[in-house]
């Protein structure tokens, strides 16, 4: 039987190291999974077919989705890199079955969005409500989801993965989000721009990786 683990990083840097950390543990790429905000394009702004993504006034990227890129492929999950559109969380780029079953039948669609529900997919794959909704709001102002599928005899060692490369605790951000006045994850929000996701991230001391260049994958 296995077990789905998911932490949120507020460092796309972070959540890259415990990814190929996990990768070298020998975590087969199909039970892995990243989701990261893009809201600078620090990850690019085109497809691998080199599309342009287009943002639409609720912050999701509207094209650019193909279903190579959001399911990952050969050279590690990073490879597999893709622009995608969740509703809520603004614009983001993916890949791995988190990302899948988030969008659901709209992977690949022709000229059109990938939609779904990230809450979803996250209970569906055995988060509680709670998770769920910090998990996707943490990506929304600015995080990284890092998911992977694992035996239970390997939970210990993969939780150790992810919490030695600075995971965020689930249950202390979404106490911290609550003293604002946030209530739970909500897709029809508006997406956080750049400088509210610089501000989020300057909240928790991460604020130096928005400011920088483009990043690689």
């Amino acid at each position: 039987m296995s077990k789905t683990i998911t932490r949120l990083f507020d460092n796309y840097s972070d959540a890259k190291t415990a990814l190929v950390d996990l990768e070298t543990l020998g975590i087969p790429h199909d039970d892995l999974s990243i989701v990261a905000n893009n809201v600078d394009g620090a990850h690019g702004d085109r497809d691998r077919d080199g599309d342009h993504g287009s943002v639409n006034d609720h912050g999701d990227v509207t094209r650019g989705t193909s279903t190579g890129a959001v399911l990952g492929g050969a050279g590690g999950l990073l490879a597999g890199l893709g622009l995608l559109a969740i509703p809520g969380l603004g614009p983001i780029v993916a890949a791995g079955w988190l990302a899948a079953t988030a969008a659901g039948a709209g992977i690949g669609a022709l000229g059109g969005a990938a939609t779904g529900s990230i809450v979803g997919a996250l209970k569906n794959a055995g988060h509680s409500d709670e998770e769920a909704h910090v998990y996707s709001e943490g990506v929304r102002r600015g995080g990284t989801l890092l998911s992977a599928r694992v035996p239970e005899d390997r939970v210990n060692e993969v939780e150790q993965v992810l919490q030695r490369n600075n995971a965020v605790d689930a249950g202390t951000r979404g106490s911290a989000y609550r003293q604002d006045g946030w209530n739970g994850f909500d897709e029809n929000a508006p997406a956080y721009s750049h400088d509210e996701v610089l501000a989020e991230r300057s909240r928790y001391g991460t604020a130096n990786e928005l400011t920088g260049a483009r990043s690689s994958f």
